[in-house]
Parts: C-alpha cells; structure tokens; sequence
C-alpha cells in the first residue's frame, strides 16, 4: 500500500498491475475485491486494508474492514477472503480452514506476543495465549476459487494467516495515518 501510494494509485489497482501476468492471483484479487466492494462507500468512521499471499501453491487475497472505537484501539468488522489452492477437494474444508486461518493471524497480529525469560518461553499454554474471542471476531466471508485440473493441489491450512497483518495494517493506516512496523 505505501507503494501504491507514492504513485498516486488504489492499492487494488497497484496490485492488479502487478499481477498482470499472473492469471490466478489476478483472479482471487478481483474476486477479494468483488466480494468487499472494494473502491465502494466504506461506513463512516472505518476503513479497510488488503493484502495478497502466494503460500504453499495456493493464492490468497484478504480485505478487512476495520474501526477504532477508542485511541489505539482496533475493532474488526468484516473480513473477506478468496483463495485459490488449484484443487478444493473439499471447498468447505477450505473455507474453514481460511477461517481459522483468519483467527490465528488476527489473535497473532493484535496480541501474539511471547516473551522468553532465561531461554524458556513465558507463555506456556494455550490459556495463557490471547486468542480471538467470539465478540471479536469479525464476520468472515470466503470465496473459494473453481478447481483447475491444470494446477497441482495447494495448501489450504497456512495460507490463510500471511495476508492478515498486513491488510490489518494498511486499514490502520487509511483509518489513523500511522503505519505500523511491527507486531
């Protein structure tokens, strides 16, 4: 997106150019940007960020629709995701696992952090481990792209977590100007 803004372009349209030669990223992007109305009216006092992935022969685009309901803080409203892995065996079995995707990389983005003390990590279990909670948790929306025999099967487990940060971050700064550079 910072790319897309020192030229002066919409950060879809950046990407689109530079997946001109790319059928099926091109294809997912469009589709992600379809399926959010990407360029349409945004309700007031949001923004949304996109990001796009190649991961494991799979291509996945992410949007997110994001507010800040009080100073530095982030509210996630919608998400949209489109994914195309060359062949769902199982189309649902693929959008749960972008949804789950989706939760690991929000939970990971916002609050991931882990601390080591003396070699040993200071989290040691999962109920030490901020993860999503179901009032945070956006609504999602998952396009899986139609199969294409001509395209060796992708993975469907990982792809979905690259994406997150990043559209997360750039609809933070359309929203509040700052850019973030770390997690």
């Amino acid at each position: 997106d910072e790319l897309a803004l020192a030229a002066g372009v919409d950060p879809y349209q950046f990407r689109r150019r530079l997946l001109a030669n790319d059928p099926r990223g091109l294809a997912v992007l469009d589709k992600v940007a379809t399926m959010s109305g990407w360029g349409g009216t945004v309700p007031a006092g949001r923004a949304r960020g996109m990001a796009f992935a190649w991961s494991f022969n799979s291509a996945v685009a992410e949007v997110f629709e994001i507010s800040s309901p009080a100073a530095g803080q982030m509210r996630i409203h919608n998400a949209w995701c489109a994914i195309d892995c060359g062949r769902p065996v199982n189309p649902d079995s693929v959008a749960a696992q972008m949804e789950g995707g989706i939760v690991h990389g929000v939970s990971a983005a916002l609050w991931g952090q882990i601390t080591f003390t003396a070699g040993r990590a200071s989290v040691r279990n999962f109920d030490g481990y901020p993860m999503v909670r179901m009032g945070q948790m956006p609504n999602v929306s998952v396009a899986v792209m139609p199969m294409n025999p001509a395209v060796p099967i992708g993975g469907v487990g990982e792809p979905g977590v690259p994406p997150v940060a990043p559209a997360l971050a750039n609809a933070w700064a359309k929203l509040t100007g700052q850019r973030v550079r770390d997690l």
